[in-house]
């Protein structure tokens, strides 16, 4: 929690302020008891009732100052509380936004919404908790005892063995819980993260009938989170009943003994008095139910504190260049050499991957799944960093441009198609602000998407639900596929991005991608959607294992050649090499 302590610093007025005013209202709540002496000893013992009357004044003027003090402490720590939460869940978003997709990959998107949520509300409370209590009930139990020596010195041991007895209990309580809190919310991630997963998937759950075994997966989560939460909530369950057994044993031995001295007048001791030490001992004992709770929040801010430096103290593995690198005109649009790149250490991804893409031409990406496709994809734009080569773009290391920059070279249609929430204005300008509407409209028209969209209401005011789920799968490629058009790149990667178009809606896309200047990268599982590229790699467990036109890989890729004839006949590939013979 120390970590996060920075915080607090743009909130110094209110963490200043509001102790201070509970310190004040505590200050008056241990005037209280000795008015309350006074009030029984001598004017009730007399029958001064102007002497009442006085003393009844000062405590209700006691009482409303306390009552002041308090609102203006409560206002503080909301203040101080809510913007802590804010700022902290602000940078914390930035941070995540910063890392590249293989610190994502290891905590975990589930495991991220969790903490920017869960932990930092336990955080924000605990800054509540920190100007309000913190001070007050500590100074309480630390007052209370020390009035209480100062009415009877032999009677305030009872109080210090109260607090021994009950700090006895306390420590171990803290230190087991802890643990648990931390177990706690690594469960609450795994909720999430099926929550998540089953709801994006409602679709596939329910077309296959598997809403009994998601439930069964949830209820396991639960339950697990449950055992962590009930295992907590029973240690802690310790802490009240052992502060009121300790305080209520203090309570008999303080009447009892306060009673005798009282009748032998030992300590001075009157029965007004007994009555203050009553109370101070009800104050301590309210106080000391607040530090066990304090406990209790302090510890789950302390492991949600644990879980968000976690997230901070992760280092983005990919930063972009301070200023743009020089490039060269007559190079190519993008060149790999000898790149091979692995997700973890035992295995590589892809092995010594070489090609050139001149500018404006056509690159056909086509293998098997898992033969690293999409991963060549993911290396090209710098989504991960290769691991072995180099990867040029214009002449230029990818690892040298700021990050802007590159991703306004590269524009990716990802494999799954994803709108955002809001207009199809807002899905079209995604990424730059400067895209006029004939741009888009000329964009959604080589996507072949005018077809529909000319029929929307609002035309590209038109909303968007999350996730485009207005739209069919269709609809949603071509929307993806106009997106990255609009943003005129030198270089577009489709990644398997017309898997759901019909194939006259494919042939006419490739026709309208023939008008486009920039260099394509088209990565299908379609022979056809990749036939008429300039170049072809053919990628088998990440290797390159042929490279050149769909008729020379035909002839002489073993590899491209069968998976031709999973989708034509022997007739139709042999009338191609026919064809291309005779060019």
């Amino acid at each position: 929690m120390f970590k996060l302590a920075r915080y607090l610093k743009e909130f110094l007025p209110h963490v200043t302020i509001g102790p201070v005013c509970k310190f004040t209202e505590a200050v008056f709540e241990l005037i209280v008891p000795l008015v309350m002496a006074d009030l029984i000893d001598v004017g009730i013992k007399n029958g001064d009732a102007a002497y009442i009357k006085s003393r009844g004044l000062i405590l209700v003027l006691l009482a409303a100052l306390g009552l002041t003090f308090a609102l203006i402490c409560q206002y503080m720590a909301s203040a101080a509380s809510q913007g802590v939460a804010t700022r902290l869940r602000d940078d914390l978003y930035h941070h995540i936004n910063t890392l590249s997709y293989k610190e994502i990959d290891k905590i975990g998107p589930a495991a991220m919404v969790t903490r920017v949520t869960n932990d930092v509300n336990a955080v924000g409370q605990a800054v509540a908790m920190l100007i309000r209590l913190v001070v007050r009930a500590p100074f309480l139990v630390v007052g209370a005892s020390v009035m209480a020596f100062s009415i009877s010195p032999r009677l305030s041991l009872i109080f210090f063995g109260a607090m021994a007895a009950i700090v006895a209990v306390m420590f171990p309580v803290m230190k087991a819980t802890v643990k648990l809190f931390k177990k706690q919310q690594t469960a609450l991630d795994g909720i999430t993260r099926i929550t998540r997963e089953n709801l994006s998937g409602v679709r596939v759950v329910r077309a296959f009938s598997r809403q009994d075994y998601e439930k069964g997966r949830f209820d396991e989560e639960a339950e697990q989170y449950r055992r962590f939460a009930v295992r907590a909530g029973r240690i802690n369950a310790l802490l009240n009943p052992a502060i009121f057994i300790a305080v209520n044993v203090a309570y008999l031995l303080i009447v009892y003994f306060g009673g005798s001295f009282a009748d032998g007048g030992i300590d001075g001791l009157t029965q007004g008095r007994v009555i203050a030490l009553v109370n101070y001992m009800t104050q301590i004992s309210l106080a000391l139910v607040v530090v066990a709770n304090l406990v209790t929040i302090f510890t789950k801010a302390a492991a949600s504190s644990a879980r968000i430096n976690e997230i901070f103290e992760l280092t983005p593995s990919i930063e972009g260049g301070k200023s743009s690198p020089k490039t060269d005109e007559n190079a190519p649009a993008a060149e790999f050499r000898d790149v091979s790149f692995s997700y973890t250490d035992n295995e590589n991804a892809l092995e010594h991957i070489s090609f050139t893409l001149g500018r404006g031409e056509t690159l056909g990406v086509i293998g098997g799944t898992g033969s690293g496709k999409t991963t060549l994809a993911n290396l090209l734009c710098r989504f991960y960093d290769r691991t072995e080569g180099e990867i040029l773009i214009n002449g230029a290391d990818v690892r040298d441009f700021p990050t802007e920059e590159l991703r306004r070279l590269c524009a990716v249609v990802p494999q799954k198609a994803e709108l955002i929430s809001g207009t199809l204005r807002d899905n079209l300008s995604l990424g730059r602000d400067d895209i006029s509407d004939e741009a888009m409209q000329n964009a959604l028209s080589a996507a072949q998407a005018r077809e529909f969209t000319d029929n929307l209401s609002g035309g590209l005011d038109y909303t968007v639900l999350q996730g485009g789920k207005n739209f069919s799968g269709g609809q949603k490629q071509r929307l993806t596929i106009a997106r990255a058009i609009a943003r005129n790149p030198e270089i577009i990667i489709f990644d398997d991005s017309a898997s759901a178009l019909d194939y006259a809606t494919e042939a006419a896309l490739r026709e309208a991608l023939k008008a486009i200047p920039a260099a394509k990268v088209i990565i299908s599982q379609r022979a056809n959607s990749i036939r008429h590229a300039d170049k072809i790699i053919v990628l088998d467990d990440g290797k390159a294992i042929g490279i050149g036109t769909h008729l020379s890989l035909i002839k002489n890729c073993t590899v491209y050649r069968e998976i031709c004839l999973t989708q034509y006949s022997e007739e139709e590939i042999n009338s191609w090499i026919e064809e291309g013979a005779h060019e």
